[in-house]
């Protein structure tokens, strides 16, 4: 089984965003000398939830810091982005790795960032397969050129031109679609239950190196591990859930926060370390899934997500392989 971490840069009350940037990164560092596999990033703009903008830019810096974890986005919003300016950077950072990089690509939602970076709502609803296509196609190492709906230009080639296989985060049976059409991998959110998971996965029809998400929280006994992540959980949940922002107007159904957080500690390894390990395990069983990776910052606190990455590398990894 490969086991990641998974990192939000979670803002949570009275922390400031340098703060929070810089030690993300260590926990990434964090996460190699705990000997986990790879860490991914995600990408989110103008909310408290993520205050990762840019995860290209935080994985170079922790690719620097490093010398043998993974490094990967979850994920790189393709619809406010140009696919090939995307793959310009992915390249780069898989040679600067010496082939430690994967890049995630994800639809995204009808939020803000489209009206401000400018690629507007019909880049969200009716051209992820375009974009996705052409960033395949410059990411296979040969040239690439474009004459469709959102994008036009004359045949060119990357330089530096890299043979990578893009992962693709699907949350609709749309986007599914599209990643079993082109047989690139799935990663899966912490918002669904093993039963969903496996039935993606059987909708997608073939074994292909599939990624999960989860959150994830060691303590002595399962109830202190439940009882800390409910504790410090909906005070960044809450402010961050509502910076999401539709670019229309649509409305958006509220969410509560409790409940979520109840559902996350349920079905996610949250609990003593042979609760967690068996979780895992549960997991990969009912899904087929041998790649998860950890949500750990559930506290809010960084010395507390320090020892969270410890005591999962320590306690419930070795009982994974």
């Amino acid at each position: 089984m490969r086991i990641g971490i998974f990192l939000l840069a979670a803002q949570f009350p009275g922390q400031e965003p340098g703060r929070v940037l810089a030690d993300t990164v260590e926990l990434v560092v964090a996460a190699e000398r705990a000997g986990f596999d790879d860490a991914w990033i995600a990408e989110h703009h103008f909310m408290s939830y993520g205050v990762c903008p840019s995860p290209t830019t935080l994985a170079a810096v922790a690719i620097g810091r490093t010398t043998r974890i993974g490094l990967g986005t979850a994920v790189s919003v393709l619809s406010t982005q140009h696919p090939v300016a995307l793959a310009e950077q992915a390249a780069m950072l898989h040679h600067l790795s010496g082939g430690r990089f994967t890049l995630g690509v994800g639809r995204g939602g009808p939020w803000q960032d489209l009206e401000v970076f400018g690629t507007g709502l019909e880049r969200f609803e009716r051209g992820f397969a375009e974009s996705l296509d052409l960033l395949v196609t410059a990411l296979s190492g040969g040239p690439v050129s474009a004459d469709g709906d959102f994008f036009r230009f004359r045949e060119t080639t990357l330089v530096p031109a890299a043979r990578m296989r893009p992962v693709v985060a699907c949350t609709s049976d749309a986007t599914l679609k599209l990643a079993a059409e082109r047989g690139l991998p799935m990663l899966l959110g912490m918002h669904i239950d093993d039963q969903d998971r496996a039935a993606m996965v059987r909708t997608y029809g073939a074994p292909a190196g599939h990624i999960a998400a989860a959150l994830a929280h060691v303590a002595d006994t399962t109830p202190q591990a439940v009882r800390e992540l409910k504790q410090a959980m909906p005070a960044w949940l809450a402010p961050g859930l509502a910076g999401y922002v539709p670019v229309d107007g649509r409305p958006r159904p509220p969410r509560d926060v409790p409940a979520y957080v109840d559902f996350l500690t349920r079905v996610h390894p949250v609990g003593s370390p042979e609760h967690c390990a068996r979780t895992l395990a549960r997991t990969s069983r009912a899904t087929g899934i041998e790649h998860f990776i950890l949500m750990v910052e559930g506290t809010g606190d960084h010395r507390r997500t320090l020892e969270n990455i410890r005591r999962l590398g320590a306690e419930v990894l070795p009982a994974l392989r």
